[in-house]
């Protein structure tokens, strides 16, 4: 059975409903192999809007949008049609390289430098800094130094789920020209917020590490290769964004 888990993508309802039925299953490689083509489809996505927003192109901005409201949509498909995912992940994956390219230059370009013009590489240290948790978690669970406990699942489920509400009154209070201010402060107790939800994320990897394990155990089918690499990506991609808000804090004046 899988672990309990905040990432919508490894939800009870998902595990309950897998057809065991089916011919293949899948498998670490499999699944590795998956992850990394996701990835590969967010990369190049992401670098099609990131040109557009420093060539000045109008339409980088529709663009994110756009990715932003379909990327949610076949998100939300993905997790109610698992079987589909080798689709709709790919989908998801294009989407939400449109949205991080275009964020990753706003950022960027606010961050240049005005007299000298030069850039603050903020976008390639959060490219680093992710692909660094995320091996760093990976080893944490594979060497056993971090196990997802039911202690642990439960005390990471509870944090996600605030973190959510939060987040939620964050797009709430927008709507009325506000906002929660420690999540956008640049001060002590915003950056101590924004490195707590850094560490939330990152723990997050462990949770699915363990789903993909235990899929791989029970005989998943292979459709699930998919489903867990689109599991995955949620994953790094709130923790890159997470790691890109919090360097553009530290990098503040």
């Amino acid at each position: 059975m899988l672990e309990k888990t905040s990432n919508p993508a490894f939800s009870d309802r998902v595990v309950n409903n897998l057809d065991f039925t089916y011919g293949n299953t899948m498998t670490i490689k499999g699944t590795v192999n998956k992850t990394l083509t996701l990835l590969a489809i967010i990369l190049v996505a992401a670098t099609l809007t990131w040109k557009m927003a420093f060539a000045g192109n109008a339409m980088v901005t529709p663009l994110m949008m756009g990715g932003l409201i379909v990327g949610t949509i076949f998100s939300f498909i993905t997790i109610f049609k698992p079987e589909k995912a080798k689709v709709t992940g790919v989908i998801y994956a294009i989407c939400e390289g449109l949205v991080l390219g275009a964020i990753s230059a706003f950022y960027e370009m606010s961050m240049v430098d005005p007299e000298t013009g030069a850039g603050s590489g903020i976008v390639f240290n959060a490219i680093m800094l992710t692909i660094g948790v995320f091996f760093v978690m990976l080893y944490l669970y594979k060497s056993r130094i971090i196990q997802p406990t039911e202690k642990f699942t439960m005390i990471l489920f509870a944090a996600t789920g605030a973190i959510a509400l939060v987040y939620l009154i964050d797009i709430i209070m927008g709507f009325f020209g506000s906002s929660v201010g420690f999540l956008h402060s640049s001060g002590p107790l915003g950056i101590g917020i924004s490195l707590i939800i850094v560490v939330v994320a990152a723990l997050n990897f462990i949770l699915d590490f363990k789903n993909v394990e235990n899929g791989v155990e029970r005989g998943a089918p292979a459709y699930m290769e998919w489903y867990c690499a689109f599991g995955l990506m949620m994953t790094l991609v709130w923790l890159y964004l997470e790691i890109l808000r919090l360097l553009s804090k530290l990098n503040r004046d």
